[in-house]
């Protein structure tokens, strides 16, 4: 028995011809994206220590705020306010808030490891910034995923070579907190604080000509009862007299929050404050 295969033309349309020809391009289009379109939609894709903290991961551009001063004539000392929107309780919550300025000669400026009694994915501090450049935020989130936000900042001088007047050689790591009074159960308190600290760089030099050694405050813990709220790794691009506003979500009836600062040569301060919740 004999197989026929039957061939069938089609007759093709100019208009056919066009249609499925545009098709075509605007497919091969989406392929050869520019590069310096791609750096617009994925800015932080230039910067290794993003891309090291991603680890190959695509981060989620939103639930992210971060507020600086569009224009600073001061650029070591900047104040900065990072958000993240996302519960903060047991099995889902923001695990830790990485902040960068990666045109600074340290691109790291701190990191925040926070937990279910942070109560509220939100930091604010003050920062340096070598010159005019957009900060980022990433956010690692209890699931292992990643959002990314960013904000663009100007600044008139160099704050990473610029002394700090408001530091008292005097009383160093002497720190002032208040916290609430008192709490209602559940409710979220916030914790303000700041301590007494050059943050030297490292990349200064005395009216001899001489580099200052680098010496800063590297972490900072708050425990409630022995618990950790909130942790945080220091690095060279937060200002002087490093500040901290963070929120707290005590369990049952409070409890003694503790505050502990140490810096490079081993200097520590701990300061303690009585929670009440009724």
């Amino acid at each position: 028995m004999s197989r026929t295969r039957s061939l069938v033309t089609t007759s093709w349309s100019r208009r056919d011809f066009l249609r499925i020809s545009g098709a075509g391009a605007v497919t091969l289009g989406m392929m050869m994206v520019s590069p310096s379109l791609l750096a617009r939609s994925r800015p932080w894709a230039r910067h290794d220590a993003i891309m090291e903290l991603l680890d190959g991961a695509e981060p989620d551009t939103s639930g992210v705020t971060l507020e600086l001063p569009s224009v600073s004539e001061d650029g070591s000392n900047i104040s900065l306010t990072v958000r993240v929107d996302s519960a903060q309780e047991n099995g889902e919550y923001v695990k830790s808030i990485h902040l960068f300025a990666p045109d600074n000669p340290n691109p790291e400026i701190a990191v925040f490891h926070l937990t279910p009694l942070s109560g509220q994915a939100q930091i604010a501090t003050r920062i340096r910034l070598n010159e005019s450049q957009r900060v980022f935020a990433v956010a690692k989130l209890s699931d292992g995923s990643f959002r990314i936000g960013s904000q663009d900042a100007r600044v008139t001088v160099s704050g990473c070579l610029t002394d700090d007047a408001t530091y008292d050689s005097s009383g160093l790591m002497q720190a002032r907190v208040r916290t609430p009074r008192s709490l209602r159960p559940g409710e979220v308190g916030e914790v303000l604080t700041i301590i007494n600290h050059p943050m030297e760089t490292g990349f200064r030099e005395d009216a001899d000509g001489n580099t200052i050694p680098r010496r800063i405050i590297h972490s900072f813990v708050a425990e409630l009862d022995g618990e950790t709220v909130l942790r945080a790794d220091f690095h060279p691009s937060l200002a002087a007299n490093p500040y901290l506003r963070f929120h707290v979500k005590p369990n049952g009836s409070g409890g003694t929050l503790a505050l502990e600062w140490t810096d490079d040569e081993g200097e520590t301060t701990r300061e303690e404050a009585e929670l009440s919740v009724s």
